[in-house]
Parts: C-alpha cells; sequence; structure tokens
C-alpha cells in the first residue's frame, strides 16, 4: 500500500507540473502496483475493473469540470 501510495503522489506532482511524460510513467507504475497486489491477494485486475464496471454501469449523470456528477 506505502508504494501505491508514493506512484499516486508522483503522478499528483506530474500534473501539478503539468508533465505528460511523468504522468504516462506514473500511470504505469500505479497499474504495476495494482497487478502485484492483486497476484497477492489472489485476484486479477480484470476481476477488480469488472466488479467496479458492474457497480457503475448503469449511473446516469454528467461531467461538470471534468468530474462525473450523478443524477439524483
Amino acid at each position: 500500500m506505502q508504494k501505491l501510495h508514493e506512484e499516486v503522489y508522483e503522478l499528483a506532482e506530474a500534473r501539478i507540473v503539468n508533465d505528460f511524460g511523468a504522468e504516462v510513467d506514473a500511470i504505469g507504475d500505479i497499474t504495476v502496483v495494482l497487478i502485484g497486489y492483486c497476484l497477492q491477494r489472489g485476484l486479477t485486475l480484470e476481476q477488480c475493473l469488472e466488479s467496479a464496471y458492474n457497480e457503475i454501469k448503469e449511473r446516469t449523470g454528467k461531467v461538470v469540470n471534468g468530474v462525473f456528477v450523478k443524477d439524483n
């Protein structure tokens, strides 16, 4: 979890300074860390993504200033 936190922090820092290459690298690093975490927990990344998708797939709303706002 500490490594994931570090990588997310790097992503945030890259975004702040608008360093696209560093953002891409950080997202890749985050993904690798998540895959490793899944392996340790007996999960797959695909299983986790499917679960998240199934939870949100029927939500309706709109994007406001880059943030999805759910309908009531």
